[in-house]
């Protein structure tokens, strides 16, 4: 859910959305926390290869009292996104509303475009065409335990379907229950001690109760991951990740940054 969603919901009395199964911004559920609207979910697979004819007819089934459709200006359906607009229009009898494209900072507001940006780590560009932070969240699982003794204390999660930006060092925000935490996460194969992958956030300055599932909001980009010679250089190098991640989300937190 981006800010071109938020012009497609202002018209919009439900939503309908099109679960892929991939790895995505805002998987499943989490898309109705975003849309103050009734969200329906359709799988892709079962409707990608219908024809234009056959989606109006789903669409009327699953809504009996349907009159308007409002989609983007460049929607598209069936296979190979053969269809569009003028194909729902001939086959849809009520009114069929469309979104013109929304740009920010002369960029088209695309979910495409938002998840290159997060590939490149670019989370600043990111978080302004989704109007808010963006945000993971996963299931605490056990890590090397190597933090705790050597380093500093860290929650490890498994992410799921949530697309995960660049490796690398991020400022942001930990949701754990109701309460918000300063924090500064990795992302990244652990390439200073056993190589393996990782999502882990460490709570700046505060002792979180403990929980199954954590939220992670990204604020900014700090480093890149990199190997160090020593557990002595990456313990440095966190301790100034630490201080830079600390300001940041700590001025996140005073403007609301991360929610729209």
């Amino acid at each position: 859910m981006h800010v071109g969603h938020r012009e497609l919901l202002r018209r919009a009395d439900a939503v309908v959305v099109i679960e892929k199964g991939d790895a995505i911004l805002t998987p499943g559920r989490y898309r109705c926390e975003f849309a103050d609207k009734p969200c329906y979910f359709f799988e892709l697979e079962k409707i990608r290869h219908m024809d234009a004819d056959a989606f109006v007819q789903l669409l009327k089934k699953s809504f009996p009292d349907l009159k308007k459709i409002v989609v983007g200006y460049d929607f598209a359906f069936g296979k190979d996104r053969k269809y569009g607009i003028d194909d729902l229009r001939r086959h849809f009898d009520g009114v069929v509303e469309v979104v013109p494209e929304v740009k920010i900072d002369g960029i088209s507001v695309h979910s495409r475009t938002i998840k290159d940006f997060l590939r490149r780590g670019d989370i600043a560009m990111a978080n302004k065409l989704l109007g808010r932070c963006y945000m993971i969240e996963g299931e605490v699982v056990r890590g090397q335990g190597l933090g705790k003794k050597e380093l500093v204390p860290t929650i490890n999660l498994a992410t799921g379907k949530f697309l995960l930006p660049k490796e690398g060092v991020y400022a942001t925000l930990t949701q754990i229950k109701s309460s918000l935490y300063p924090s500064v996460s990795f992302i990244g194969h652990r390439v200073t001690t056993d190589g393996s992958f990782a999502v882990e956030t460490h709570i700046i300055d505060a002792k979180p109760p403990q929980a199954q599932r954590v939220r992670i909001y990204f604020i900014d980009f700090l480093r890149e991951n990199r190997k160090f010679a020593t557990l002595d250089a990456l313990k440095t190098a966190i301790e100034r990740d630490i201080q830079k991640a600390k300001e940041r989300a700590k001025a996140c937190l005073e403007n609301s940054c991360c929610f729209a």
